[in-house]
């Protein structure tokens, strides 16, 4: 069986963010692997340690730089890699077709996606891939296992848990909990630029169009409290408490 991972190259959450021309301005080393994307490659590496699985391929939708994210997936044991080019920022529906087609053209009757993708901060890519292709989709899953042919896990629903069966091939949305994403080795590393990554120009409609973008700033009062430790610790208490709200 081949599964196939999404993985998605995106703002580092640590990174410092400016906006210019309508646009959120990111250098090059301001990006990483979408976190909740970790977990599903990591689902899919222990299902082809338990012999569940034969091939590995980790797929991608973005510009040139989403090759990064696709050699850390590599890095971490998958067995190549497919990067859908394009320089257009695609919201999740837009996504969702090629990613399909993608999935069916590797063979993969698995399809691991994060469960909420970081830069649109969306939930929409899992079941929306799970339409084009007209597979069964579990989302938020945070137990998964696969017996014979079939899938069964475990995901969170608005009272609680839920188990969940179906036949393949299945889409499923990963998260935190599902497991502990393991962290590439240097000699992991430098296979990874060994093995095949393919690139494919992708011409695509955006549905969704950024018109411009804003960071919320807030001016500060610059107030300077003058006196001894005990009159300032006194009167920003009383600031804390009476104007900030905060105590």
């Amino acid at each position: 069986m081949i599964i196939a991972t999404y993985v998605k190259h995106v703002p580092d959450a640590e990174a410092r963010l400016t906006a210019e021309g309508g646009r959120i301005a990111l250098d090059e080393n301001a990006y990483a692997l979408d976190g909740m994307d970790e977990y599903g490659v990591e689902a899919a590496l222990r299902l082809k340690e338990a012999g569940l699985a034969d091939e590995i391929v980790a797929l991608a939708i973005g510009p040139a730089r989403s090759e990064a994210a696709l050699r850390t997936a590599l890095a971490l044991g998958a067995d190549r890699a497919v990067l859908l080019e394009t320089d257009d920022d695609l919201d999740p529906l837009a996504q969702a077709e090629p990613l399909a087609e993608a999935t069916r053209a590797c063979g993969a009757e698995l399809l691991l996606v994060g469960g909420k993708q970081a830069d649109w901060d969306s939930a929409a890519l899992g079941p929306a891939v799970a339409e084009a292709l007209g597979w069964p989709v579990c989302d938020w899953t945070t137990e998964l296992g696969i017996e014979g042919r079939e899938v069964a896990a475990v995901h969170d629903v608005d009272d609680g848990r839920e188990a969940w069966r179906a036949s393949l091939p299945v889409v499923v949305t990963t998260q935190q909990g599902l497991n502990e994403p393991r962290y590439p080795t240097l000699p992991n590393i430098m296979k990874a630029k060994r093995k095949p990554l393919e690139r494919q120009p992708l011409t695509a409609n955006p549905r969704v169009v950024t018109l411009d973008a804003i960071l919320p700033s807030r001016a500060r009062r610059g107030v300077r409290l003058e006196g001894d430790a005990a009159t300032v610790a006194s009167e920003l208490a009383r600031r804390l408490r009476d104007e900030a709200k905060a105590l």
